[in-house]
């Protein structure tokens, strides 16, 4: 058995290699957790006081966004600076102090750390920023009357619930300006997204105050685009997108070149646009400012390490022991967890069938492969048992019961014995010896002993044995039988399929087709032999225009013991076997057994067989 197995699959192997790697990692990840986790920390305070600094910044942008001076804004730096813990100062661009934190005539650090300018900032000031390169928050004649951010409210209010009755959900998200947009869980909704029964148009009509100020900066505008010697454009060159963010002016005009980049008059209007953006909100902004944060006269933030960051350093060797105890401990469960699981599920009554999980590839693992197929086999044997055993009950039941029945009364007296008693028992009789020849050829087939004794056999000769067999009984049932045979595709050119068969056998396989369709047909139709060849092989066809059978039933037809119709009796059913016998008796052949059907328009069973030559004497047969 080892010698099937890889070196390193080997349960001895494996075990030695696991307290290697658990030594060596233990001892590795003491030093490199220690380091990254002191690393780590120090990073995350420097993290924080970058965070902080961005913080300060964006809140003093947005004060200078919102006001066109920066009279009061002492209050907001100490505020800063106390939740902060650093020193912050706004000065002028000549070093005039504005506001302080510090006390007054504290030396500033050597550099500013950031210029305060709301026309002129970036992502990292306030979100938004990088669409035009202004703060946001800074609208000026932009900002909206209080009536006109009732009215727009209202509107907003109106199409929200029109959309919700379309099917979709939307928020009503306030704009710097006082202008309310809808957004879904994607952003701001365009128009274009707006149910058409919901974009009446007045939402997104510009208001008096916003038609003021973009008149406004048309005319700077204009006066840019005259400066740069650029073709003065139509009226309206100017459009108002709104965002969550704030009103942004775009150049509508100038469109882009085939590399899909803006064209020179695009670029130009652009600039131009922004420009005169910036000229418009500058009386309504505080001016530039300088910000120093730092200690003193140092722009180096001084920080302690925190509680927290302490504790992750101190903990990080218990770690690293409990991590070792938790990875051995799980290596060695590992390990063992196949033999548990084996003597456990030995240790199970037979009955139950218990397999175990096989998880792994070595000597353990093969010892639960094969724990698994004997029990596998043991439960399949078993279930074989218990259902031939309740099935040739079952079967043996009606006619045995008949028989005794009928021999009691008769016993009693109180039937007399004559031949049309004889004649019933007699046909009970033979029901049985049928099943019971059924039976024996399904245990001779199941074991291997069929005896099989095969020679060259026409196909049309044996389909017309099997027809004149069967003629009576289907015309006794008013169904018409039939052959019919294709010989044309024959490789030998005689004209006629050849099989190598027993055709006893193959009598009875189909024989048992024809008995199950002249059962399944009503009176008037047709049952149809038929056979073929196809390159190596010979289809034989049983076809009828019965009952058929349901889709969800193909798969369990050669099963044994099943019936098409449940509630039908023993003796007009059949016993059962028969299509488990074509299947086994075709199996035996070396062919397959198949069948297509449709409720309502019949079924049609196929047989392919190995086609074989023809004898050498099969002229002298013929």
């Amino acid at each position: 058995m080892n010698s099937r197995i890889p070196l390193r699959k080997r349960l001895l192997v494996r075990l030695m290699i696991t307290s290697v790697l658990i030594a060596l990692c233990s001892v590795a990840a003491t030093a490199w957790l220690a380091v990254q986790t002191t690393t780590r920390a120090i990073q995350e305070e420097q993290g924080q006081v970058l965070a902080d600094d961005t913080d300060i910044l964006r809140q003093l942008s947005g004060y200078a966004a919102t006001h066109p001076s920066w009279a009061g804004v002492q209050d907001t730096v100490r505020r800063l600076s106390a939740a902060t813990g650093r020193r912050i100062a706004l000065t002028t661009a000549d070093r005039t102090p504005i506001a302080d934190s510090a006390r007054s005539r504290t030396a500033l650090p050597p550099g500013a750390a950031a210029t305060v300018d709301p026309l002129h900032t970036d992502t990292y000031s306030e979100p938004g920023a990088q669409l035009s390169g202004v703060d946001p928050r800074a609208v000026g004649p932009y900002r909206l009357t209080p009536l006109e951010r009732a009215r727009l409210g209202k509107l907003a209010t109106v199409r929200q619930k029109c959309a919700a009755r379309n099917g979709v959900d939307t928020t009503i998200t306030w704009t710097p300006s006082g202008r309310p947009v809808l957004a879904d869980e994607n952003g701001i909704l365009p128009n274009s997204t707006v149910p058409e029964v919901c974009a009446d148009g007045q939402l997104n009509t510009l208001t008096h105050t916003e038609e003021t100020a973009l008149t406004r900066l048309t005319t700077l505008a204009e006066a840019c685009l005259r400066r740069e010697n650029v073709a003065l454009p139509a009226k309206g060159f100017i459009s108002l997108e709104f965002s969550s963010q704030a009103p942004q002016p775009q150049f509508a005009l100038g469109g882009k070149n085939l590399g899909g980049h803006p064209t020179a008059i695009g670029a130009k209007g652009s600039e131009c646009v922004a420009e005169a953006r910036r000229e418009q909100l500058d009386p309504d902004v505080a001016p530039v400012a300088e910000l120093f944060l730092g200690t003193g006269d140092s722009a180096l933030p001084h920080f302690d390490m925190s509680n927290a960051n302490k504790a992750k350093i101190v903990g990080v060797t218990g770690l690293v022991l409990a991590l070792t105890v938790a990875v051995t401990a799980l290596v060695a469960t590992r390990l063992v967890r196949p033999l548990r699981a084996l003597t456990q599920a030995a240790q199970q009554p037979l009955e139950r069938h218990v397999r175990v999980p096989v998880t792994t590839r070595d000597e353990t693992g093969i010892l639960a492969v094969a724990f698994n197929e004997l029990t596998e086999r043991r439960e399949r044997m078993e279930a074989q048992r218990k259902a031939m055993v309740s099935d040739i009950a079952h079967e043996l039941r009606t006619p045995l019961t008949n028989i005794r029945g009928w021999l009691e009364v008769t016993r009693d007296g109180i039937v007399d014995p004559d031949p049309e008693l004889l004649a019933s028992l007699h046909e009970e009789a033979v029901l049985l010896q049928r099943v019971i020849d059924d039976l024996q050829d399904l245990a001779a087939a199941d074991a291997g002993t069929l005896a099989l004794h095969r020679e060259a056999v026409r196909a049309d000769e044996l389909l017309a044995q099997v027809a004149a067999a069967h003629r009576v009984g289907a015309e006794a049932a008013g169904i018409g039988l039939r052959t019919g045979t294709d010989g044309t595709s024959a490789p030998t050119g005689s004209g006629t399929a050849w099989i190598d068969a027993d055709p006893v056998r193959m009598r009875q396989a189909l024989g048992n087709l024809v008995s199950n369709a002249i059962r399944h047909t009503p009176d008037g139709g047709t049952i149809t032999l038929s056979a073929r060849e196809e390159e190596d092989q010979v289809v034989l066809a049983v076809a009828d225009t019965g009952s058929g059978i349901a889709a969800e039933e193909l798969p369990s037809v050669f099963d044994r013991f099943w019936r098409a119709e449940k509630s039908r009796s023993r003796r007009t059913g059949g016993s059962g076997l028969g299509l488990s016998i074509v299947r086994q008796l075709v199996a035996a052949h070396g062919g397959t057994v198949a069948v297509a059907s449709e409720l309502g328009a019949g079924s049609v069973f196929t047989l392919r067989l190995p086609a074989t030559d023809p004898p050498v004497d099969a002229n002298e047969l013929r």
